[in-house]
């Protein structure tokens, strides 16, 4: 099964820019029937992927997900490795998973978390050619002195 970049890259060459099916196979190595079928496919339909139950780490996602959202308050450096997650895992949770198993959920669980985070930001947009400016009074020591000073 071709990756959708692919089949994007197949239906640009073939119906946007005229290339022979024989020319797009030759360039991606396929052969020629499939880059005709997928060309000629007005759409495709992706694979459902079916979520397994994990029955060993399943009761331990959540304690997971709540280290995972812990760490991002903090700095980069005082983050948990996944394999001190698993140590603790293994010793305050009697977890007998492995540890390939929990490097790969907190791997996958840090992505999904922090695409959420971008995603929920907006961008700071300003309209060229007007400010905003604060006008105020501050107090200032000045040799002893003090003097109330007009700050912008």
């Amino acid at each position: 099964m071709l990756q959708v970049e692919q089949i994007d890259y197949i239906r640009l060459e073939a119906n946007q820019k005229g290339c022979t099916y024989s020319d797009v196979a030759r360039r991606m190595k396929i052969d020629a029937r499939t880059v005709k079928k997928y060309a000629n496919q007005e759409e495709f339909k992706q694979r459902k992927v079916k979520v397994r139950p994990s029955p060993v780490m399943d009761p331990v996602k959540p304690i997971i997900d709540k280290w995972i959202k812990e760490d991002l308050k903090k700095k980069k450096k005082n983050h948990r490795t996944a394999k001190r997650m698993y140590q603790q895992l293994v010793k305050n949770h009697s977890f007998k998973g492995s540890d390939r198993s929990v490097r790969n959920y907190v791997s996958k669980r840090k992505e999904e978390l922090l695409e959420y985070a971008e995603g929920s930001s907006l961008p700071l947009e300003t309209i060229p050619g007007t400010a905003q400016v604060d006008f105020g009074t501050a107090p200032f020591q000045y040799h002893g002195e003090v003097i109330d000073s007009l700050i912008w």
